[in-house]
């Protein structure tokens, strides 16, 4: 199906459509607390039961969900979500997914379900007046030779630099590729370029609604994986792999709708940013600590978020400075649905669920409790001192997992985001990386070390 307008959304046509194109298999997929794809497939004969009553499985085996005296849930497919598999080409027995929302027996949504905790959070922004949600992230990712190299360091494809174009970057055909099979998936792509550090890759994604973003974040990255695969190769969402270059981040462009129009954009305001945009920032500046753990939630992630690699670690905002947490990017007179704000801090590996419902959350908070956005700063926030920035009231960054899990684990805010019980489990899992982390001695050590101590 190269036009993605064919592609049936309601159960009946979804029906229809796969014993006319010969569908044989369905995946259902869904994420675990922590955003690891999960899916089990079903046979088409059994497709109109799922869409009745969901399909029964075991929940205590996916991390982050239910112990196993309460293990039984139902996957329930999402018809909206439906598409044929692109590496699964084969005239005959196709195979097509649907993303679940997970419910618990009785047809309630299930607590833990990190689709249900960004449709709260959307639920929120609707009952103060707002129609969407709007995201357009940018991930990056490596391609190496090899998930496990012989000598522990990934080998690089090619030695490109940010918008290369030649014989340097070696992965442009998997790339178009895979540019290909996600618009074969509905997914309508932007633009496609090498990124900064050696085989490293940027595909970007117009923007949409939060929960079909979320999806697509998800379909993205098996996707690009996928044909990573297919040339032999390796691709990662990994924080940082390469120590010395740019690590890989998840830039997030946002706003809000309403009645239609861009909340953010007030045509009289020296940013051309309204009331609403302002507050939403700041709420965002204001959380972005306790937040933390949701858009960088790996160990991995804060070896990104340092000085130096173009990953932002101050918590200001700015227009045209890229060392800030948040960018606005110009205005252009007759652009006013493109008005937004750009978190750059997130990165690719997160769980894109609750990394959304965490920013718009936060940004919420600060439209409802009327936060006051300070000055922005427009000079390298890198070559301040940390008494200049202490003066001026910039805080920034949590440093490591460890510290920004127990400053989320005292957040009333993330409590309220999560819910009690996936709250609960992703504080207990993410204490346990820490710790598990904190205690190994690490080749460095030795080298450093050893020899002299």
């Amino acid at each position: 199906m190269a036009d993605s307008s064919e592609t049936p959304s309601t159960s009946k046509d979804i029906l229809s459509f796969c014993e006319k194109e010969d569908v044989r298999f369905i995946r259902l997929w869904f994420t675990d607390l922590l955003g690891q794809l999960k899916s089990f497939s079903i046979n088409a004969s059994e497709l109109e039961d799922a869409f009745e009553g969901g399909m029964g499985f075991d929940g205590s085996s996916i991390t982050g969900f239910n112990p196993i005296e309460e293990s039984d849930m139902i996957a329930m497919p999402d018809p909206t979500t439906f598409s044929l598999i692109p590496w699964r080409p084969e005239p005959e027995n196709k195979v097509a997914r649907m993303f679940c929302d997970i419910q618990v027996p009785g047809g309630e949504a299930y607590e833990g379900d990190p689709r249900t905790i960004l449709r709260r959070a959307l639920r929120r922004a609707n009952d103060l007046g707002f129609d969407d949600y709007n995201i357009g992230p940018e991930l990056e990712y490596f391609y190496f030779r090899s998930a496990r190299p012989e000598n522990g360091i990934p080998e690089i494809l090619d030695e490109g630099g940010y918008f290369d174009l030649t014989t340097l970057d070696a992965g442009s055909d998997v790339r178009r590729e895979t540019v290909l099979a996600l618009e074969q998936q509905g997914i309508h792509v932007e633009y496609t370029h090498h990124e900064v550090g050696p085989s490293q890759h940027e595909v970007d994604m117009r923007y949409k609604g939060a929960l079909a973003m979320s999806d697509d974040c998800m379909t993205y990255r098996i996707t690009v994986k996928e044909y990573a695969m297919k040339y032999g190769w390796h691709a990662t969402f990994m924080p940082k792999p390469l120590q010395g270059e740019n690590g890989s981040g998840m830039h997030v462009h946002q706003s809000l709708s309403k009645d239609g129009g861009n909340a953010f954009f007030d045509a009289d305001d020296q940013f051309f940013l309204s009331d609403v945009a302002k507050a939403f920032i700041a709420g965002q500046l204001k959380h972005a600590r306790e937040i933390a753990p949701l858009f960088a939630q790996w160990v991995n992630s804060y070896k990104r978020l340092v000085p130096g690699y173009e990953a932002p670690t101050y918590l200001a905002w700015s227009r045209r400075n890229r060392s800030a947490l948040i960018r606005v990017p110009l205005y252009h007179p007759g652009k006013e649905q493109a008005t937004r704000a750009e978190l750059r801090c997130p990165d690719p590996a997160c769980n894109p669920y609750l990394c959304f419902a965490a920013m718009l959350h936060a940004g919420l908070e600060g439209i409802e409790k009327g936060y006051e956005l300070p000055e922005p700063m427009e000079q390298n926030l890198y070559h301040l001192t940390p008494e200049e920035r202490h003066r001026r009231g910039i805080e920034q960054l949590p440093e490591t997992l460890g510290e920004a899990i127990e400053i989320a684990a005292e957040s009333e805010l993330v409590l309220r985001i999560l819910g009690e019980h996936a709250f609960n489990r992703f504080i207990e899992i993410k204490r346990s990386e820490w710790e598990d982390y904190r205690v190994r001695v690490t080749p460095y050590e030795i080298e450093q070390f050893l020899p002299v101590l």
